[in-house]
């Protein structure tokens, strides 16, 4: 199973972290080691001083596929999910600066959590999705994926002419401006409409 992510999907996002707009997607990747499952808590890496949340749609796919037309890329999408892109802001910044990659900054173990799945037939007005972060009951982030700068069926036909996909690899979306930091104590949830899908403490 792989993990692929896509960074500055969101134009807010990108300007309040003072990014370029990309006018292609960003891609990167996590080990299947980052993953975080069952509300599981995440335990504060001691390498960082700057622990970011990221909230996020997630997709699973559902079948194998590689050059995928874009016409086609929703038919490999079986389910969704909300998870948490976790970043070590500090090394991030640090590595960009010098024009380092950024694995170990979004790669560690933990930093890819993921919620319970809703079955794409289940959801309603696909691929439209609004979504809400809360930290510690706190409203933190609202998404909505019509606001995407690259849709699903985008990133997936883009990912695709790169790497083969397989059925269970998973692929966190972009996420939209109010990320933060978290500190030891902190709950982090988040859902679709009333329906939590993940909630992840931080020890």
């Amino acid at each position: 199973m792989k993990i692929f992510c896509i960074g500055r999907n969101y134009a807010a996002h990108a300007a309040e972290l003072q990014n370029e707009i990309p006018s292609e997607p960003v891609v990167f990747m996590k080990p299947i080691s980052a993953l975080l499952k069952g509300n599981q808590p995440l335990y504060y890496p001691s390498f960082t001083q700057n622990l970011h949340y990221e909230g996020e749609v997630v997709l699973r796919i559902g079948k194998n596929g590689k050059k995928i037309q874009e016409k086609f890329a929703a038919g490999y999408i079986d389910a969704i999910t909300l998870g948490f892109d976790f970043t070590a802001r500090d090394i991030q910044d640090k590595l960009k600066a010098k024009g380092l990659p950024w694995e170990i900054a979004k790669g560690f173990d933990g930093s890819a959590a993921i919620g319970n799945f809703i079955p794409i037939s289940d959801i309603v007005n696909f691929p439209n999705i609004a979504f809400t972060v809360l930290k510690n009951g706190e409203i933190v982030q609202n998404g909505d994926t019509q606001l995407l700068l690259f849709s699903f069926a985008k990133i997936i036909s883009y990912i695709s002419q790169y790497f083969t996909l397989h059925t269970g690899d998973l692929i966190f979306t972009g996420t939209p401006e109010g990320v933060g930091p978290v500190q030891i104590g902190d709950i982090l949830t988040a859902r679709i409409g009333e329906n939590t899908l993940i909630q992840c403490p931080i020890k």
